[in-house]
């Protein structure tokens, strides 16, 4: 569905992208994880055709991103922060502006609000939603005309768990439906439950990509299981042979109350890969 192949770009003399190497097949979500100020935006400008870039290869749709036609790009779905909606109009009122752009019949516009659960609230005014049904909104517009790739630039930042959940449970399902998806996140739990792949990018840079899954197990150095005992106390157990006979000792007797394996998350693996965190307390343009 997607190939970037040695992608730079710069901006006034400055790289922001460096080398960028990924594929992604159809029908996968794809996560590209980083913190403000990494690339992110940069790199889904460029996929999505709205920037160029100064060397390398991309392909969508399997063509050159310079050679896709008009059909090609409305195939594509586009939520970004800077793609707001319309404060005065209704909700109705602003995906029919969307489906005119698209031409797609307005017909489907109640359907596509309960498929992201505000068909209770079409006729309200856009300013009275909250941030959690204004962020759905920006998603049925993105969902209205059946793209078959759709890139979702930080569609959870700054919601509240459920709403998240929410967000997330609508996100499973677009991937159900075939759609392939390339979200950008800082939020590594989101990626860790969504993403069937994940390229971890710092200044520019992928330092590493793969499941997240694979990532986690790869940079597990500690190799061990941890378990609480009902007694309160912590027992560590290394990985190796005569490990099973320990911890079937202490499952006989039922005093386990927890037990977890070593494995690092995606923020301990980027943090070990960059020395920074994924999410960081920094004022950061967005690039």
């Amino acid at each position: 569905m997607i190939r970037c192949n040695d992608v730079y770009k710069s901006f006034s003399g400055k790289t922001v992208l460096s080398g960028i190497d990924f594929e992604i097949g159809d029908g996968e979500i794809f996560g590209l994880l980083g913190p403000s100020g990494a690339g992110k935006t940069t790199l889904i400008r460029i996929l999505t055709g709205q920037l160029s870039f100064d060397k390398g290869l991309v392909t969508v749709f399997d063509k050159d991103i310079s050679s896709m036609s008009g059909e090609d790009k409305k195939s594509i779905g586009i939520m970004m922060d800077q793609f707001g909606v319309y404060e005065r109009l209704s909700c109705i009122d602003n995906l029919k502006i969307f489906a005119d752009i698209y031409g797609v019949p307005t017909d489907i516009i109640k359907s596509t609000l309960q498929q992201v659960g505000l068909k209770d609230v079409g006729g309200k005014s856009a300013s009275t939603l909250s941030k959690g049904m204004r962020a759905r909104l920006s998603l049925a517009r993105v969902f209205m005309h059946s793209p078959k790739l759709i890139f979702l630039d930080e569609p959870t930042s700054g919601l509240d768990p459920q709403t998240m959940r929410q967000i997330h449970k609508i996100i499973l399902e677009k991937k159900k439906e075939g759609c392939t998806i390339f979200l950008t996140t800082h939020n590594m739990e989101e990626a860790y439950k969504l993403c069937d792949r994940v390229a971890l990018l710092n200044e520019g840079v992928i330092v590493e990509n793969g499941a997240p899954e694979e990532i986690c197990r790869k940079y597990n150095h500690q190799k061990t299981i941890k378990m609480h005992l009902s007694s309160g106390e912590d027992v560590v157990i290394p990985h190796e042979r005569g490990a099973a006979e320990r911890i079937s000792r202490f499952l006989s007797d039922g005093s386990i109350e927890t037990i977890h394996s070593s494995e690092p998350n995606l923020e301990t693996v980027f943090l070990e890969l960059t020395g920074r965190k994924l999410e960081e307390d920094e004022i950061c343009a967005t690039v």
